[in-house]
């Protein structure tokens, strides 16, 4: 497939070949006819990106903030390492498409191929999308019109929000793509309209629309304008679709709204808001979120749950729904809206024109539908033989850890890349391309059928890992898996079987947990001062995890497991390591909920006993400041005391000929961890970390998260 990608770093917008995305459960395949360019919302992001480093820092001065703390807690170049990384990685544009399903996942049973459909797919011309963001098109309603579904329901939605009736007066202020809908929309719902906008052009069309105009650019006022149309009353509402830093839409909507108007915001504009404005006349405000309910919940976008009908009557996809009925029987007109149409492969001609033309409006990319099918496959360098005494390694994921720590580590250490597979394709080809990879695939089984590829690495979400570790041992490779190794026993119990046949291989094949914190130079001094002392140790490990929304996928228990079993692991390994002994119990136990909805593996303690008879315990907190640091190391043993500060700085405290060592910058022990990984594999020589260690490890771990959701009564594993 072709998709459109733009750099966040220089806003240059390129077609990026990359394979075909899998069909997934309750999702779909399409194969695009036409997709719209989002004039407001894409013209900002370009503009974004052609901005420079210090103006991109001036818009977004929340995220210079997290910059600064990254620094004070991780050093300067590991921070600047992220902001480049973040930067340097592109942009899928577009999310209104129009094509004809192509094939559909389990579960989908009210589309089958052939059926002509409006979602949020990117500009590519093979999209997949789950299957409550997409609907039907009627018979009555063209391609191209149905290209505008999707803008049209963001105008939808702020309507729905300010509760329009019939008769009363309402003002659009900004009055491009999403605002001239929006208009047409207030008018269907029997209101009159009045349309500000300092564009004389876009106010010929509001006017064709049925609504009174206002040019503030010509010296008009809005406010008066508006108690024109309100006959002196006040307007009853205000949807802002403008897209402005100025303060002007929000103060001047208070000014000309009756008492307990509704001002609903639907693009981007200055907040300062004016108390008095809104005290005195008990106005309400309210932002309105995208598409309708739904957007930005994973359990409806991804998962395809549905909202009840009678309780939800509006959902994003029902809004799309309403929007194409409506213009089936001509109620919207988005024909006067469309003024530039470009062929696919002229997209970046087309995002010129945007930012370029004052006339641009309602662009339309248009795609060749007798085009050949998009294969699996995509190969990102010109075909080489790769050298036999080193490793050929393949990724399965290439998400944001794999492409930014576990891509560079391996490539630093040596190894050779064959094939890198997504689902989504994309993903990568982006990566892929930067780090070497011969191809990027979507097809996991050609993946592990590859006689050149010595060693798979998998790095993809938590619930996949065990089957893909099976799989790959199986087909003979080398396994480097991104902890954790298994959510559950039963995986667990798997694996170890799997693992236990490989054994009766000639060769058998490594197996390898990305548990990366022991082998960081600052943890191997750790541990080299430890093995001086015979007796018992006492470890206190603080993670100074943060929060994270209630629904990222790592919280999930049945997708990520949770975070004592997607991040705790690590610190549970590395007492095992410091330790150098076995783990013969475990306790664990919760502090939450707390009143930001954190429950509790966001705030626990895990102790372990080992049969040398240490004692170690991990402090996972999500309630804590991001200023301090985030993870820390104390030892107890003979007298003396040892210090690891967010793996930079090594004290000593008593003990004997060390005082303290420090690092110019963090290091967690990532290169380090997949070098001996590939040394290893390369030599034939035993696991850096033995077999028995990481089932020990991954078991005491799927214990302590036992133990927490027994304590909050829940049982997930």
């Amino acid at each position: 497939m072709k998709q459109v990608l733009q750099s966040l770093s220089d806003g240059s917008t390129v077609i990026t070949e990359a394979p075909a995305p899998l069909v997934l459960p309750g999702t779909m395949l399409i194969n695009s006819t036409q997709s719209l360019i989002s004039a407001g919302t894409e013209r900002m992001l370009v503009d974004f990106g052609n901005a420079s480093y210090l103006d991109k820092a001036r818009q977004q001065p929340e995220k210079v903030k997290m910059v600064l703390e990254k620094v004070a807690t991780d050093g300067l170049a590991a921070t600047v390492d992220a902001v480049r990384s973040k930067l340097a990685e592109p942009l899928p544009l577009g999310y209104c498409n129009v094509g004809v399903v192509a094939a559909v996942g389990a579960g989908v049973t009210d589309l089958k191929p052939g059926d002509r459909v409006a979602s949020n797919g990117p500009h590519a011309d093979v999209v997949r999308v789950g299957r409550n963001l997409c609907a039907p098109i009627p018979d009555a309603v063209s391609d191209e019109a149905a290209a505008f579904t999707v803008v049209a329901s963001i105008g939808l939605q702020g309507i729905r929000l300010a509760r329009p009736d019939l008769g009363e007066a309402f003002v659009v202020t900004g009055a491009g793509l999403i605002g001239l809908l929006t208009i047409q929309l207030l008018r269907a719902h029997g209101c009159r309209v009045l349309a500000i906008d300092p564009d004389p052009a876009k106010l010929v069309l509001a006017e064709r629309f049925g609504a009174a105009v206002c040019n503030p650019a010509n010296g008009e006022d809005p406010v008066a304008a508006g108690l024109r149309l309100s006959r002196g009353k006040g307007v009853d509402g205000v949807i802002i679709t403008a897209s402005t830093s100025s303060n002007d839409p929000v103060r001047q909507a208070a000014r000309m709204s009756r008492t307990r108007g509704r001002i609903v915001l639907v693009g981007v504009t200055g907040l300062q808001l004016d108390r008095a404005d809104f005290y005195e006349k008990e106005l309400s405000f309210q932002v309105s979120c995208s598409y309708g309910p739904g957007r930005y919940d994973p359990s409806y976008e991804e998962q395809g749950n549905d909202y009840p009908y009678g309780l939800v009557r509006w959902t994003e996809q029902r809004n799309f729904q309403a929007v194409l009925d409506m213009m089936a029987d001509g109620r919207l007109d988005v024909a006067p809206l469309i003024s530039h149409r470009f062929p696919f492969d002229q997209t970046p001609e087309a995002y010129r024109t945007l930012t370029g033309s004052r006339e641009a409006l309602g662009i339309l990319l248009q795609y060749d539908t007798g085009a050949e099918s998009a294969g699996s496959r995509v190969a990102l360098r010109a075909p080489e033989r790769f050298d036999s005494a080193r490793p050929v390694v393949g990724f399965i994921g290439a998400g944001n850890y794999a492409s930014r720590i576990l891509i560079p580590a391996f490539k630093a250490a040596g190894a050779q890349f064959s094939s890198i597979a997504t689902s989504g394709g994309i993903n990568g080809v982006i990566h892929g391309a930067k780090a070497g990879f011969a191809e990027a695939t979507t097809d996991v089984d050609a993946l592990l059928a590859d006689p050149e590829t010595t060693a798979v690495a998998v790095a993809t979400r938590h619930n996949s890992h065990a089957d893909f570790v099976c799989r790959a041992l199986d087909a003979g490779k080398h396994v480097f898996v991104e902890k954790p190794l298994a959510l559950t026993g039963e995986q667990l119990d798997q694996v170890e079987a799997h693992w236990r046949r490989n054994l009766d291989r000639d060769r058998p094949c490594q197996l390898m947990v990305g548990f990366n914190r022991r082998f960081a130079p600052q943890v191997q001094t750790l541990r080299a001062l430890l093995d001086a002392v015979a007796d018992p140790k006492s470890f206190i490990i603080t993670v100074n995890a943060g929060a994270l929304p209630g629904d990222h996928w790592t919280r999930d228990p049945e997708v990520g497991g949770g975070r004592i079993l997607g991040e705790a692991c690590h610190f549970i390994d590395l007492m095992r390591y410091l330790a150098g002994a076995a783990i013969v119990s475990v306790q664990a136990r919760g502090m939450g909920p707390t009143a930001n909805g954190d429950g509790t593996e966001d705030n626990a303690s895990v102790t372990l006993g080992f049969a040398d008879g240490s004692l170690g315990t991990v402090h996972y907190l999500a309630n804590g400041s991001s200023r301090f640091p985030k993870e820390r190391v104390d030892v107890f043993a003979a007298g003396g005391t040892l210090q690891l500060d967010n793996f930079r700085t090594l004290r000593g405290f008593g003990w004997p000929g060390f005082k303290r060592h420090r690092l110019w910058h963090q290091d967690k022990g990532q290169r380090a961890c997949a070098a001996v990984f590939l040394k290893a594999m390369q030599d034939g020589a035993e696991s850096p970390i033995p077999a028995d260690q990481l089932f020990e490890v991954s078991r005491a771990t799927i214990e302590a998260a036992q133990q927490l959701r027994t304590q909050q009564g829940m049982h997930w594993l």
